[in-house]
Order: C-alpha cells, then sequence, then structure tokens
C-alpha cells in the first residue's frame, strides 16, 4: 500500500481550514489490527478521490454505544458529552464513519444530548460520490466471482441502508448472491448490543455460527461486510467452519479500494 498522509482536524483548523467531512474512525478501526486495515483502506479511497478529509486522532473517543447497550447510560452521556464538546470546538457538520454502531450513535442518539450533524456511514458515502460522478469503479477483477452481503443491523434493520452496499457489489462486475436471510429477516452476527465483549449465554450453537452457514450455502467465495464487528464474527465463523480457503470475510471498503478511479 502506498504511504500517505491523514490529515488531522488540529493541523487543519490550526491552518485556517476546515475539511469537507470528518473521518470517524471508531475504537475497533483505531485498535482492532483487522479493523485498522479497513480504516487504512477506506481513507486511500479518500484520498485517492481527493475527497477532503481530516481525522480526530487522539482527540476521537469511543461514541460510547457499548456502555449504553449495556445499560450504563450515565457512563454513555458522560463520554457522548466529551465528543461533543470536541466536535463543537471544530465546528463539525458533516461525519463519515465505517462503522454503523458509531453511525447510528452520532447520527439518533447524539442529537438527544445537542450533537447534531449529517451523519453518513460509509457504503452511503461511497455510493454518493459515484452518483455525483466524483468516483468510477472498475471493477473487472471480481468478473464471474460470488459475493454474498451480510446486512450489519446497525445500518440495515436500524437505519434502511440496504440497496448502498449491494450497489457498490454489482459495480464490481461480481455476482451478488443473496443469503437466505437478508436485508429487512437478515440474521445478526452476534456481536450488538455489547455482546461482542461478553461470553455468550448457554446453547446449541453460537448465532455467528448460524449466520456462517447461511453464507456458505450460497456457495460465494467473498462474504462482504461493512462493520468491523461482523467482520471479527464472519471471521470467526469461517475458521470455525474450516472454510478459509474457499470463504473469504473483506469490508467494501477493502474490496473497492484497487478499483476506484477519481473522475
Amino acid at each position: 500500500m502506498t504511504d500517505f498522509k491523514v490529515p488531522l482536524l488540529s493541523e487543519l483548523a490550526a491552518a485556517g481550514r476546515s475539511p469537507e467531512v470528518l473521518f470517524w474512525v471508531g475504537c475497533a478501526g483505531s485498535f482492532d489490527q483487522r479493523a485498522q486495515k479497513v480504516t487504512k483502506a477506506f481513507a486511500q479511497i479518500l484520498n485517492k478521490v481527493g475527497v477532503d478529509y481530516a481525522v480526530l486522532g487522539t482527540e476521537e473517543s469511543c461514541t460510547g454505544d457499548p456502555a449504553k447497550r449495556a445499560g450504563n447510560e450515565f457512563l454513555f452521556q458522560m463520554m457522548a458529552m466529551q465528543n461533543i464538546e470536541v466536535l463543537k470546538m471544530y465546528d463539525v457538520k458533516k461525519i463519515v464513519t465505517t462503522c454503523p454502531h458509531c453511525f447510528n450513535t452520532l447520527k439518533n442518539e447524539y442529537p438527544q444530548l445537542g450533537g447534531n450533524y449529517e451523519v453518513m456511514h460509509h457504503s452511503s458515502y461511497l455510493q454518493m460520490l459515484i452518483d455525483n460522478g466524483r468516483m468510477t469503479v472498475e471493477g473487472g477483477a471480481f468478473k464471474g466471482q460470488k459475493i454474498t452481503y451480510h446486512d450489519s443491523c446497525y445500518i440495515g434493520r436500524a437505519n434502511n441502508i440496504y440497496e448502498a452496499p449491494r450497489m457498490l457489489i454489482e459495480k464490481l462486475d461480481a455476482e451478488l448472491i443473496e443469503m437466505k436471510r437478508c436485508k429487512k429477516n437478515g440474521l445478526c452476527c452476534g456481536a450488538g448490543g455489547a455482546q461482542m465483549f461478553k461470553e455468550a449465554e448457554a446453547g446449541n450453537k453460537e448465532i455467528n455460527i448460524e449466520r456462517t452457514e447461511d453464507a456458505i450455502e450460497t456457495n460465494a467465495s467473498i462474504v462482504a461486510v461493512a462493520c468491523p464487528f461482523c467482520n471479527t464474527m464472519m471471521t470467526d465463523g469461517v475458521k470455525h467452519k474450516e472454510k478459509e480457503n474457499s470463504l473469504k470475510v473483506f469490508d467494501l471498503a477493502e474490496l473497492l479500494v484497487d478499483h476506484v478511479k477519481n473522475v
């Protein structure tokens, strides 16, 4: 991957500049090694396309989503207010994020605490760049490949974003194969609601194994995801089923990064 500089919002502000969009990286995208690859891929796309963006860097804190889902509303509000103060200081208006959990919290829960922004998930943002004629996708490398897409709960059922991720996959010239449970009937990967950070309750089967079986049934060679938690759970499911050689898990940004062009 070509080295490139990711601009810091504090540096732009010091120079009297305000970027078009703030890229909210999120905890997973910052600290999880697998999710860091998605962060780099998305940042590389933004650079390739010439989007004027910046990140908060060390000034970004957790949105508080896991705390809220786990029932600690007080901690959530503390974390949210801290972030809102930082965003207010920089007069941030537009945010894009690769994490549906960050997306949902910033978009739907921060306004109740005085944080009002235009918030987009990266699937919708990338599709918007295509629609606005700022980016094209040359997906010939995927011709003949079967890709299935796993709907993240927080961009799917929670926010009704179903078409943008699928339109991006179709731009890659791949064959999109739907799982039997998809869109409004999609099955959770098992990580939402702070479940990612606790042991599973006793049962016959882990949810991510059930969901991975749905993906395997499609005979696709790639599971496309748009969430760092889904990525982890589906990857673990594929390993559990010993299908690593025939089924790969990639974020949409990773699939697109080598195939986008500035218009």
